[in-house]
C-alpha cells in the first residue's frame, strides 16, 4: 500500500502558481492590473511566509509567521470575489481558486488555533 504524505508548503507553492497564471490572464486594464498585481503579492506571500515559519525561532516566531500567511490569503479571497464579481475575468466562475484558498484559510486558522492552545495550555509531563 502507498503511503501519501501531506506537504502543505507544495500546496502552497501550487497554489502561487495557479494566481499567477491566472492573474497572466486578465485583462490589460486599470483595474485588472491594480487588482492583479495585489493578488500576485497575497497569493504568494503565504508561501514564502510558511517557509519562514518553517525556520522559526520561537512559538511566537511560529505564530506570527503563520498569522502572516492566514492574513494574506484572506486578502487573496477577497480579491478573487473583487474579481469575479467586476466581470474582470470568465475563468473566475469557474476557477479552482476560490475553494483552494478557503481551504488554505481554514488550515491556516486550524494551525493559529492549535499553536494558541498549546502556548496557553502547555503539556504536563506525564507522572513517572
Amino acid at each position: 500500500m502507498k503511503k501519501y504524505s501531506y506537504d502543505l508548503e507544495e500546496r502552497l507553492i501550487n497554489f502561487a502558481v495557479m494566481i499567477n497564471q491566472f492573474v497572466e490572464k486578465l485583462p490589460s486594464t486599470k483595474t485588472a492590473n491594480h487588482l492583479g498585481g495585489q493578488l500576485i503579492r497575497s497569493g504568494t506571500s503565504p508561501a514564502l511566509n510558511y517557509g519562514e515559519a518553517q525556520g522559526a525561532e520561537s512559538t511566537q516566531d511560529f505564530l506570527h509567521k503563520v498569522r502572516v500567511c492566514l492574513k494574506e490569503l484572506r486578502e487573496s479571497q477577497i480579491s478573487l470575489k473583487i474579481i469575479s464579481k467586476a466581470g474582470l475575468s470568465p475563468e473566475a466562475v469557474n476557477s479552482p481558486l476560490p475553494k483552494e484558498c478557503g481551504e488554505l484559510v481554514a488550515i491556516f486558522t486550524a494551525i493559529v488555533k492549535s499553536t494558541k492552545d498549546n502556548l496557553n495550555n502547555p503539556k504536563k509531563p506525564l507522572a513517572e
